[in-house]
């Protein structure tokens, strides 16, 4: 099957772009949440240094699991177009795939035909900036956070 190279590139460019938004989105999402969530933790002076500390690990906790949730979403656009495509066999196929792939890891075994391997070089340059930017904002937010657990406390 000839498939051009630059629809190859541009198609995947689009996704990069579209799965970069999406997390940008999701992150702004959440961190609006946490705005919320900072502000009532500040206005409640009787925490102690545990229950700010609980708060802080069930927050980070369940912003891994949303910022992995979306991740997910993520790799099921890959694996939509992989599988729409016929670069993969399989939905199972695609998702495997695009799950490996996105994640760098490529120990699934499943290997694209030589005019589909840039897309996945590029899903994988698009995985390592869609982790970049969640390992950034969960430090961001620790960072933001650090300053409740130390207010008045001795070190």
């Amino acid at each position: 099957m000839g498939v051009d190279p630059l629809e190859n590139w541009t198609g995947s460019l689009f996704l990069i772009a579209l799965t970069i938004a999406m997390r940008v989105a999701g992150v702004i999402s959440m961190a609006l949440a946490g705005v919320s969530i900072r502000a009532r933790i500040e206005s409640r002076n009787h925490l102690t240094l545990r229950q700010v500390a609980a708060i802080q690990v069930g927050l980070i906790g369940t912003l891994g699991l949303l910022l992995a949730a979306l991740h997910g979403v993520e790799a099921g656009l890959w694996a939509a177009a992989y599988w729409w495509l016929g670069a993969l066999s399989s939905p199972t196929d695609a998702i495997l795939y695009s799950v490996d792939s996105m994640s760098t890891r490529g120990a699934s075994g499943l290997v694209l035909e030589r005019h589909w391997r840039m897309m996945g070089a590029l899903e994988a340059t698009d995985g390592m900036l869609l982790f970049g930017i969640s390992t950034a904002y969960i430090f961001a937010i620790l960072q933001a956070y650090w300053p409740l657990m130390t207010r008045g406390r001795s070190h």
